[in-house]
């Protein structure tokens, strides 16, 4: 994965962002649509932090209340009482003593409610807040802050338990994740803020997830420890990574000024609908989609995502089309159960960005190769060591170990983008691309050469009822292609024939 490190943006207030984009006279016009669909973001931005919900003021009843003045009390009351028990945190500062390892470990369908001012804090000394392994915990209206945890691990549901519900709640500057994600998790209109690593890590070992809802948060500053930095080239940065999450709603979040990508699904996830969201000046892209699977990803606005980093990198020469929504190596697949057979992308609004959608396939990415992820495969091979030569190089293999960017439908989106508003009337910004490299490894590889840049071409990735403003730039099979729109809409690529273009970037 490439370096994704830039430099640290700071979220500007939310009426500059919505008036910014009242003035770009942003529309779009519905399509039909079976499937339930939410209006397009304008005002009502998820703006959580410092503004969310306040918990019960006085103990509920049959709950239990925990002392902020007793060090522990909560670990102890914890452990003093049956499942399914329910936790007040009288308002103030809990601590969890001094142990790297002092935690919670909850029982199932355990409840922790926060009064107003209720605060859990890690004081730099522990690396985990509420773990375990139980099942169906709730945590509501806390703030949970000055954790530990290692890179790739989480303060919150460390143990990545299924069926918990995060509501409510603040969850910030603590080294690590936020929270872990579990199956048929819920996580609402919370503010995950200012955390080391990721707002929220959706993996569990076993690659178990499913159900997953990540609706109405604000997601912002995360990645404090600027990973790529330390680590370059890792891919472990960001608002929220998902790894082999197989469903999940991501509806209305606000995702801003995350040092990295605002929302990023890496490996074998399948079926997600991200609809609603406001993804808004994150250092890297606003989406990533990578070796993964059927998605919708509609009624989005994103604006001024990946303009940093990626102005630097032009400056330097390079030309790849740094997106807002890269699909890399992703695509619909029918073989693979979901609500869609495609990657449906739509109804967006893209403001700004470096540039904007980006399908890519990297030739050398398939299973069982040195590029791949190690032990990863395709969802449509049970075992990587059957893509090897010679099976590899004949059908069904030479399809099915590849994953394939294919069956992307890009329509009915605005494209807004204006060179003078990002200073780079001279560099490569503003494009539109589907591409791929030239195969070279391994030896024994099928894809060696031009064949995979021939093939994106012609995997049903189509654009089209789009309108455009400004002066947009279409690149396809390889980066030395660049066209204007007319040679974009010209044979051989046939594509946005029947969408609209006007010249001014209007911002």
């Amino acid at each position: 994965m490439a370096n994704r490190s830039a430099p640290p943006q700071r979220a500007p207030m939310v009426a500059a962002l919505l008036a910014a984009l009242v003035l770009t006279g942003c529309t779009t016009t519905p399509a039909p649509d079976p499937r339930p669909v939410t209006t397009p973001l304008t005002s009502d931005v998820a703006e959580v932090c410092d503004n969310t919900t306040p918990g019960p003021t006085t103990q509920p009843r049959g709950s239990i209340a925990v002392d902020p003045a007793v060090d522990s009390d909560l670990i102890a009351k914890t452990a003093a009482n049956p499942a399914g028990s329910t936790f007040w945190l009288r308002p103030g500062r809990h601590t969890l003593g001094t142990g790297q390892y002092s935690q919670v470990e909850s029982k199932p369908g355990n409840t922790y409610l926060g009064a107003p001012g209720a605060i859990l804090d890690g004081r730099g000394k522990n690396n985990y807040a509420i773990t375990g392994d139980a099942a169906n915990v709730t945590i509501r209206h806390l703030v949970i802050r000055g954790f530990t945890a290692p890179n790739n691990e989480g303060v919150v549901n460390h143990n990545s338990a299924n069926g918990w519900i995060i509501e409510h709640s603040t969850i910030e500057q603590n080294r690590g994740a936020g929270l872990m994600a579990g199956a048929r998790q819920r996580v609402r209109h919370n503010c995950l803020r200012d955390n080391g690593q990721y707002g929220m890590n959706a993996y569990q070992p076993g690659d178990g997830i499913d159900d997953l809802v990540v609706e109405g948060n604000e997601i912002t500053g995360n990645n404090t420890d600027d990973w790529e930095t330390h680590k370059p080239g890792c891919g472990c940065t960001g608002g929220v990574k998902f790894w082999a999450v197989d469903g999940a709603v991501i509806r209305d979040n606000w995702v801003h000024g995350n040092h990295g990508p605002g929302l990023w699904a890496d490996t074998n996830n399948n079926d997600f609908l991200i609809e609603g969201n406001f993804i808004d000046r994150n250092a890297d892209e606003a989406i990533i989609y990578e070796i993964s699977y059927n998605a919708v990803i509609r009624n989005n606005t994103i604006r001024e995502n990946n303009v940093g980093a990626s102005k630097a990198l032009a400056e330097s020469g390079d030309t790849f089309p740094h997106a807002a929504i890269y699909i890399s190596e992703s695509g619909g697949e029918p073989r693979v159960p979901a609500g869609t057979d495609r990657i449906d992308i739509y109804r967006n609004v893209l403001v700004n960005n470096w540039s904007g959608i980006t399908l890519w396939e990297n030739a050398d990415r398939f299973c069982n190769s040195p590029v791949s992820p190690t032990g990863d495969c395709t969802l449509l091979v049970d075992a990587p060591e059957r893509c090897t030569q010679p099976a590899i190089a004949s059908a069904p293999l030479y399809d099915d170990c590849r994953w394939k960017t294919q069956r992307v439908d890009v329509h009915d989106n605005e494209f807004v983008f204006d060179p003078d508003v990002l200073g780079c009337a001279d560099l490569p910004c503003g494009r539109m691309a589907v591409l791929a490299n030239e195969g070279s490894e391994p030896a024994w590889s099928p894809y060696r050469g031009d064949l995979v840049k021939l093939a994106i071409t012609q995997q049903q990735n189509r654009w089209h009822d789009n309108s455009y403003r400004g002066p947009w730039k279409f690149v396809a099979k390889g980066t030395d292609t660049v066209l204007d729109h007319h040679g974009w809409q010209a044979a051989p690529h046939a594509q946005d024939t029947d969408s609209t273009f006007a010249p001014q970037g209007g911002s």
